[in-house]
């Protein structure tokens, strides 16, 4: 389906295989994938998870792996935009397993990629999320077309879904499915892709909008603490509270410090992250993008600079940096990324001797067309925000 939209749109479709390594049969498969993905004219690549795999929490450490691989791939090819081939029979079955604790993620049609920093700036788009999977495989019958039932499917938590939900879809499908809520299998034949693609004008939602619950507290406590550890629920849940009382306080989450006053809640960097776990200085290539705390993306063009908190070094910097940093919020001023080199003990502001794209803001803008159900464009991931600077100056 995604090359026959390409055809007609003019664009290049890269099919990317992940071989987990886990199953005796993948070298077939992975021959089989390339295959097809080159006979319906697509370019194809082969992705591996190398190393040592996890004893305990393997689908989890799979999943990870997977999207961190995918997201290299399409970086490197220069996507902005992922598709997967989720059903609204994977929706159900994610549902199922949250009911019984699991910490599955709600698949989106729209939503960011899970990996960083590998997955910073890269969107996953997911066209057949109301269909049945059933759908798509008389679909592929009708091509003549076959797929592959992966068996490590039925291995784990997931396998037991299928089954328990498999019964009772035989027993009472409604009590599933409900009324109305899967498109008809007519509409395999004209995926929304262009509706995607298409440009057209967009204005960014304003900070705030289209968030409600824990979904957008938890998206900005990653965001401002540059990981992807999502908040203990229970503390998440004690968070809320605390802000629906409406009364000032500070505390700290998941690496990021909230500070709560009145009607302005402010959650940034926990700067005193850096003095309870020293990080190592990150050493800069030239012209080498590097990502720093997953919170910025810093480009140098000359040897010998490496990059570190301005906690503890902010009395070394000059008068204009000190300036600079006094702009922003005072528990904010530590978490801010300085340049040392070699010989040199002075610390530079890292805007005043590298390109410095700020990621926080960029990575909440996409989370905020995910879950306020916006359906973003392609254009749309390339358009600068707040924090990403060319003056060295402002930020």
């Amino acid at each position: 389906m995604a090359t026959d939209w390409a055809r007609i749109a003019r664009r290049r479709v890269l099919a990317i295989t992940v071989d987990h390594g886990l199953n005796p049969d993948s070298a077939s498969w992975n021959r089989l994938c390339e295959a097809e993905a080159r006979r319906l004219g697509a370019d194809w690549v082969l992705r591996r998870w190398e190393g040592d795999k996890p004893s305990t929490g393997l689908p989890a450490g799979a999943r990870r792996a997977r999207h961190a691989l995918i997201a290299d791939a399409a970086r490197d090819a220069g996507a902005r935009v992922v598709l997967f081939g989720h059903t609204a029979d994977d929706v159900v079955e994610g549902d199922w397993m949250r009911e019984r604790g699991s910490t599955l993620g709600r698949l989106r049609e729209w939503s960011p990629s899970p990996a960083w920093p590998e997955g910073r700036g890269l969107m996953l788009l997911r066209p057949m999320l109301s269909e049945r999977r059933e759908a798509l495989r008389d679909s592929l019958r009708a091509r003549g077309a076959g797929w592959i039932d992966d068996p490590g499917n039925t291995r784990f938590e997931r396998g037991r879904a299928r089954q328990a939900l498999a019964a009772l879809i035989a027993d009472a499908p409604e009590a599933v499915w409900g009324d109305g809520s899967y498109r008809s299998e007519a509409s395999l034949s004209a995926p929304r892709l262009a509706d995607c693609f298409a440009p057209r004008a967009s204005t960014p939602l304003p900070l705030g909008e289209g968030f409600e619950g824990g979904d957008d507290l938890s998206a900005t406590i990653l965001c401002a603490a540059g990981h992807d550890r999502l908040p203990r629920s229970d503390r998440l849940d004690a968070l809320l509270d605390r802000l629906a009382r409406s009364h000032p306080f500070t505390a700290t989450l998941a690496g990021a410090r909230i500070e709560a006053t009145g009607h302005r809640l402010l959650i940034l960097r926990e700067a005193g992250e850096f003095r309870r776990r020293p990080p190592v200085p990150l050493p800069l290539t030239p012209d080498r993008p590097a990502v720093w705390d997953g919170r910025y993306e810093i480009t140098t063009s000359e040897p010998g600079w490496s990059v570190v908190p301005a906690l503890g070094r902010l009395a070394a910097l000059s008068d204009a940096d000190r300036a600079v940093a006094a702009r922003s919020p005072a528990a904010a001023r530590g978490a801010l990324p300085v340049l040392i080199r070699d010989g040199d003990p002075r610390p530079v502001l890292a805007w005043r001797n590298a390109r410095v794209l700020a990621l926080a803001p960029r990575r909440l803008k996409l989370a905020q067309w995910a879950f306020s159900g916006e359906t973003t464009q392609e254009r749309d991931l390339v358009s600068p925000v707040h924090g990403e600077t060319l003056p060295p100056d402002l930020f």
